[in-house]
Order: structure tokens, then sequence, then C-alpha cells
């Protein structure tokens, strides 16, 4: 075990240095290909080959089992600088399964509860109201029912996104700062320039003024319900929800570079993210200039993390400890599986959704109807705009992150080649 993996650190090096997979000794190439996750590795040189994307890397378990970390290539096009297990990737919506899992602790601890509603927390929720006529206005009627936390966990509360929502909505976020991301300080071709609201209690206040696009409950919508999460956590727990986030997993679980803010000791270690074209892509955040080394408005809770392949593994080994990781107990067997499980409020119409078909639980789909060589029912887990993506897969007993960094996420079809790669390497 131990020549197999000094194999494949040798086999990372070479793709950085030599730059070419045919200028690879044929001897190191086999040995390469030696043991688990065969065609993943296939994938990422063949992916390489095509000069599209700069670099790539994997986080790949058995169970609990210590991670194989399978990186290719350079953090940006023309670097030098190669990629390794912990070089810092901009995972956005993979922020969502995080919060998620924080609110699930809230629940554990008794300050949540999973069917209590926002205006618990947030009072301007207690009147909710609901578009009449979307498409051509802001008219409203009151709303059928309370907005409750399981409708923030599971994208059911009616709430719209910058990046989905059109019409008369989607102006009102764009003049209220609802925008839950940030992308690149240059100025973006057919991207609003508004500025974020300026802290995350703004934040929601703001949305509380805003009528939703469905009752709560009714459908699943994408939504910045996460974010709003976010806020609810920090009033739950009484601390910034960065800081629960720090005290109560990311320092007890080991994840030492999952942060909302890049320090300038580690900008050497930050990818650049690309925005692709059929021809190739153009870098519309440089890692060396990234606006992630900025304090961003708020943490976002729902797309703000940047991480490595090392700490995100670390948080989907917890899931598959069922709450626990080397020792430690970030929370209860029964939580975790909770969070885990499909928390869709009944009746909630999936149709033509992301989730169309399958379940979610605390930020993360849940598969429930599985397809042969796929993902087993149960797995859990969420994608990111730049091509990352992550999943636990209980009934397999695998665990998978990918992580790439171009936008949109479909360009070049690494995050579902990616999927289907881990699969076929258990064949």
């Amino acid at each position: 075990m131990a020549e197999m993996m000094l194999a494949r650190r040798e086999f990372v090096r070479s793709i950085a240095t030599l730059g070419a997979l045919g200028a690879m000794p044929p001897a190191l190439l086999a040995k390469a290909k030696e043991g688990d996750w065969r065609v993943v590795r296939q994938l990422f040189e063949a992916t390489l080959s095509k000069g599209k994307i700069p670099g790539m890397a994997a986080a790949l378990g058995h169970g609990t089992a210590p991670a194989a970390f399978l990186n290719a290539g350079t953090i940006a096009s023309g670097s030098r600088a190669a990629v390794t297990p912990d070089t810092l990737w901009r995972v956005y919506s993979m922020t969502k399964p995080v919060t998620g899992m924080a609110a699930m602790m809230l629940i554990e601890d008794g300050d949540l509860r999973l069917d209590q509603p926002v205006a618990d927390f947030i009072p301007g929720f207690a009147k909710a109201r609901v578009l009449t006529d979307p498409d051509n206005s802001l008219d409203s009627r009151p709303a059928n029912g309370m907005m409750t936390i399981r409708h923030l966990l599971t994208h059911t509360a009616g709430l719209g996104y910058s990046i989905i929502t059109k019409g008369p909505l989607l102006q009102a976020y764009n003049e209220q700062g609802i925008l839950p991301a940030q992308v690149s300080r240059t100025k973006m071709p057919g991207v609003p320039d508004y500025p974020t609201a300026p802290s995350l209690a703004e934040f929601a206040d703001r949305l509380a003024t805003l009528p939703l696009i469905a009752d709560p409950g009714a459908r699943w919508s994408y939504s910045v319900s996460l974010d709003l999460l976010g806020r609810i956590i920090e009033i739950a727990a009484g601390r910034p929800f960065d800081a629960f986030l720090q005290q109560r997993l990311f320092d007890p679980a080991g994840m030492k570079n999952t942060v909302f803010q890049v320090a300038d000791k580690d900008v050497s270690r930050l990818t650049t993210n690309y925005f692709a074209l059929p021809t190739g892509s153009f870098p519309v955040d440089p890692g060396a200039t990234s606006i992630y080394l900025d304090k961003p408005a708020f943490p976002f809770g729902g797309a703000g993390l940047v991480s490595s392949a090392r700490d995100y593994d670390r948080f989907l080994a917890m899931l598959m400890g069922m709450g626990k990781i080397g020792g430690k107990r970030i929370m209860k067997p029964e939580t975790a599986k909770l969070g885990m499980s499909n928390l869709l409020p009944d009746g909630a119409d999936t149709t033509g959704t992301f989730a169309d078909g399958q379940g979610f639980g605390a930020g993360g789909r849940v598969v429930m109807k599985e397809t042969p060589g796929g993902a087993g029912i149960g797995t859990f887990g969420w994608g990111g705009a730049a091509a990352t993506i992550a999943f636990v897969d209980p009934k397999r007993g695998i665990r998978a992150s990918g992580f790439a960094q171009y936008m949109p996420d479909a360009a070049f079809g690494f995050p579902t080649d990616f999927s289907k790669s881990v699969y076929a390497s258990l064949v």
C-alpha cells in the first residue's frame, strides 16, 4: 500500500512537471494506474490532455478509511504550482450541506426545531406573502402556512435566487442586495452591478420584506434559503455564523483550510477560476488577485466557502462516520442520519428541478431512486457552481469529492463525468 501511495504521488508530480502524459516514463504510468479509482485517473488524464482545464483534484475513500488523493495539473494556466490535496478551491454551493449540518447540530442541542417557524427568529417572516403574477408584478397574497427550518434546509421555503429567479422579483432582489455570492473583482458581462447587503442581519431583514414565489412547503425551488439559515444559526447559537462553524465543525473536524476569506499567507495555494467557452476558457477570478482575498459582506451560508480536497473529505468522512471523525464526536449518529435523510415536506413538488424524483436533506440531495452502476439509495451530497462535487454513499460504502475550477459547471462536463468515473472504478 505504501508503494502504491508513493506511485500516486509521483504520478501527480509528473503531470505537473512534465506537462504531458506522453512524457511520463512508461513504468511510472503503469504503476499510477494500479489499485482503486482507475477510471477516475483515466478521466483526469483525458481531461488534462484536452487543455481546457489546468488542474483538478479528487479525494476518494472507502468508509471512513483514509482517502486517496488524486491531483493533476497546476492551480492555473501557465503556473508551475502543482495541485495538491491542500490546494484551495471555491466550492460555492458545496457550502450548503455544511450550513445544513450546522443547523442540525443546533437541532440536536435543542436550540432549533426542524419544524419551527422562521418568524421565531426573524419576525418579518410572520406575515409572508406570495406572488400572484410573478412574470409581471410584485402583486401578492397572504402565504398559506408558515416558513420553517425544514423548508430552509430543503429549498421549499418559497424563496428566490438571483441566479434563477426572473421578472420583477429578480429586480427587487438585486436592488435589495440579495446577492449571496461573490465571483470576481472584475465587472462580469450581464451581471447586475448592485452592492450586496452589508451584513447577514440586514440580508435577512431585507429578504423578509419581499414576496415569496410559492407557499412554504409547496414546491422545491433553488434559493437563498441556506444563506438565511446562516442568520438563524447565529441568532440561535448566540455567536456569529462563521464563528459557530469554526468552533463546532471546522476545528474539531480538523478542517484547517476551509474559510470564507483566504489569508495572505495562503494565496499561493488558491486556484484561478475560469469562465468556460466552447473553444477554451478565460480567467474570471485569478488566484493572485481573487475576490476571496477580501473580507466578504457576510459569511454566505449558501455559496461562500473556499476549501481543499483534504478538508472537504474530512467533512464527508465525518458524515460517513455518522457524526464522528478521528475519535471526535461532532454530532450524534441520529443527528447525522437525519440530516442525510429525505426531509422534504409532504406534497412538495419537485417536478423539473434539481431534486426531481429524489429527496433532499440538510442542504444536499438524497438519492431515493437507484440506477444500475450508480449511486446507492441514501447517497447524500451536492455540487458547486465552479465544477466541484461531493457525496457520501453509505450503501456502497464510499465517499468522493471532485474539484475543477470553471463556470458554468456543465460546460466541460467534469462533475457528471467525475461521478460516473467513481462508480465505474468500483466495477
